[in-house]
């Protein structure tokens, strides 16, 4: 199965010059816990709420004046909608994150995350084995 048959293809995006602020609304807009950050067609990042949470409100700064660029997490991880699914959830499980921008010829063409794999039967054991790597408890620093 390729990752073109179980990608989101609407996918809400912003700019690197785009607000904070304006990335959380299309979160709670869509209900979603990341968004990619395109540049001149170009996907370049991608900003979660965890992001947001650790790298803006935790330090007190102001959304509505602070840019994506200077929290986002720069060259994201992506796939091609024509790679197989597996290899998705593989780079998801590597690189414990849940969800994927979709790449072709250097535009954003969709998002796939850890959920859209979870829902195809013939998959569900991938999704779970990834989110076991995915959700690996961590040491609190205290």
């Amino acid at each position: 199965m390729r990752i073109r048959d179980v990608m989101t293809k609407d996918v809400a995006y912003v700019d690197v010059n785009d607000t904070v602020e304006r990335a959380a609304q299309l979160m709670s807009q869509y209900d979603i816990g990341s968004v990619p950050v395109c540049e001149s067609g170009k996907v370049v990042g991608i900003i979660t709420d965890r992001d947001i949470t650790l790298r803006s409100v935790a330090k007190g700064t102001e959304s509505k004046n602070q840019v994506v660029r200077d929290i986002m997490t720069s060259n994201p991880v992506f796939c091609s909608p024509d790679q197989d699914v597996h290899d998705a959830v593989r780079i998801m499980s590597e690189r414990q994150i849940r969800r994927l921008p979709i790449v072709e010829n250097g535009g954003l063409v969709g998002m796939v995350a850890l959920g859209d794999v979870a829902v195809e039967p013939i998959l569900s054991d991938n999704a779970e084995a990834a989110l076991k790597n995915i959700s690996e408890p961590a040491s609190p620093k205290m």
